[in-house]
């Protein structure tokens, strides 16, 4: 699951650090760029939804082998478009492929792990969102250089497809795997309620639920701060401070390693308050809210007078982030039975795709008029 979060966010961010250089070459204003990560968010947020669903129904390892089969050769048909139009078609199926990982996450580490050892494994998993920035921006920046935009495109789209391979050979619930044993499968249950309804949730029963509601409002009011970053910091780079593709290289995936830092300690950190007796609410919640005073770091990076200013706060920012993130998807399998975790992480990646599109296309309107990154 690590692997396949890696992939993902390497075919997400394809398009925003080529963004110098697509906006050029199909002659795009900033805010037809921005309208390109709504489209994007519109598949993304319906798709949660009814991809969580559709993994309670069929199972996690045929629910991940089709978002990821949707999801490359969405991302490798980049490489033919011609305009807008064929750009905006292809990020919409991007979107309803790639948000399959969340609920389809959420989902493995409910079945594969105890209680007190999920947010750790959670952050495993979501570091593959840190390292996918940080691998993403020089791999792509370098296959742009040598062999051009579109075959960047290819190169990073065919990923998925190895992956599937792997998925396929290794991967199956522990009830049904053929190397458990019977203290491992144990092991991985202890400290779960009981349990005995083997149905999904219906909508109108998770909707009912209030700690539902939080955990959804929790992503719409702060997962805009994360896809303000993915999405404009190379762009950023290079219109307020003056970065060459080159130098957006060799700096722009400095704040994810940080992030890769934040995902790792926040699961750490709350597995280990949790291990000496605090309670699985107070250690979550005492996690968040470091992560939330971490993330106002964005209000002095907007007022930074050098670069590299900028990027220190904006790595506070994404440590934040993370350390917020990372527990806040581990609830639904700390509050809600196996049957339907994957339902409910679909249903906040809704609540967390509502609240990114109304924010994320605001910095390109922003920008095209007062030609300033600094109200956003």
């Amino acid at each position: 699951v690590f692997l396949a979060t890696l992939i993902n966010f390497i075919d997400r961010l394809t398009i925003a650090v080529l963004a110098p250089v697509i906006t050029s070459d199909l002659h795009l204003s900033n805010q037809q760029f921005g309208s390109l990560t709504i489209w994007f968010l519109v598949a993304y947020t319906a798709s949660q939804g009814l991809s969580g669903r559709l993994y309670d129904r069929v199972g996690t390892r045929r629910g991940f082998s089709l978002s990821i089969v949707v999801w490359s050769v969405a991302a490798s048909a980049h490489a033919f478009a011609r305009s807008l139009g064929s750009l905006s078609v292809l990020r919409v199926v991007l979107g309803l492929g790639e948000a399959g990982n969340w609920p389809g996450a959420a989902k493995v580490i409910a079945a594969w792990f105890p209680v007190r050892e999920r947010a750790f494994a959670m952050g495993i998993f979501n570091s593959g969102v840190a390292v996918g920035n940080i691998v993403a921006v020089p791999l792509i920046v370098w296959l742009q250089l040598q062999f051009g935009w579109r075959t960047a495109f290819l190169v990073t789209g065919g990923l998925g497809f190895g992956w599937l391979l792997l998925w396929l050979r290794v991967y199956d619930s522990p009830e049904r795997h053929h190397s458990i044993t019977t203290e491992e499968l144990a092991l991985i249950k202890e400290g779960r309620p009981d349990d005995p309804g083997t149905r999904a949730a219906g909508w109108r029963e998770l909707l009912g639920c209030r700690q539902l509601w939080a955990i959804v409002l929790s992503r719409f009011l702060t997962d805009p701060v994360w896809w303000l970053y993915i999405t404009w910091l190379p762009k950023y780079l290079s219109d307020a401070r003056g970065f060459s593709l080159k130098e957006i290289g060799w700096f722009a995936w400095l704040p994810y390693v940080t992030a890769d830092a934040g995902s790792l300690a926040g699961g750490w950190v709350s597995g280990r308050l949790i291990a000496r007796g605090w309670t699985i609410d107070r250690a979550r919640k005492s996690v968040i809210a470091a992560g939330a005073v971490l993330m106002l770091a964005g209000i002095p990076a907007a007022l930074a007078a050098s670069a590299g200013t900028a990027l220190v706060f904006i790595a506070c920012v994404t440590l934040g982030f993370q350390r917020w993130i990372n527990n806040v998807q581990t609830i639904p399998s700390d509050v809600f039975p196996e049957r339907t975790v994957a339902s409910v992480a679909g249903l906040s990646g809704v609540g967390a795709g509502l609240g990114a599109m109304l924010f994320t296309y605001a910095p390109g309107a922003v920008v095209d008029r007062l030609h300033s990154y600094t109200p956003i």
